[in-house]
């Protein structure tokens, strides 16, 4: 019986969690929202908050999917965005602005590598991303 106690406690390690949610307040939390600000300022003006849908970290790697709003808690709709942005949706079929992003740890810096607005399907499900993100991506990975 402590055998098999033994196995099936080393069979499911490799399934446990890997990544952890930085808690609100935490420097990681603000660092890895302070990498995605940029580019949703640059879709839909500044200023930019975040409503956090999903956010993972593990060692040097970190996804996040991001709904973006105004500090106020304005909502931000299709044509808050950059008129070029506009181009290639049409407002009945925008996801709105929810950001998905693959992030990586330079030095000290956490950089926002891949990102997209309004996504409609699970691009960062691609298997190239593995070798890379599977601490944060398990469930495709």
């Amino acid at each position: 019986m402590r055998f098999f106690i033994l196995a099936l406690t080393f069979l499911t390690a490799p399934m446990a969690q890997a990544w952890e949610e930085p808690a609100r307040g935490t420097q990681l939390r603000k660092d890895l929202m302070d990498a995605m600000r940029p580019h949703a300022t640059w879709a839909f003006g500044a200023p930019i908050s975040f409503v956090v849908e999903d956010l993972r970290a593990a060692q040097d790697v970190g996804f996040a999917s991001l709904r973006a709003i105004r500090p106020n808690g304005g909502e931000l709709g299709f044509f808050d965005q950059r008129p070029e942005l506009q181009l290639h949706e049409e407002p009945d079929f925008w996801d709105g602005p929810r950001f998905q992003v693959l992030y990586q740890r330079s030095g000290n810096t956490w950089v926002a590598v891949h990102h997209s607005l309004a996504a409609t399907d699970a691009w960062w499900s691609d298997p190239a991303f593995c070798p890379i993100w599977h601490p944060v991506l398990p469930e495709t990975c």
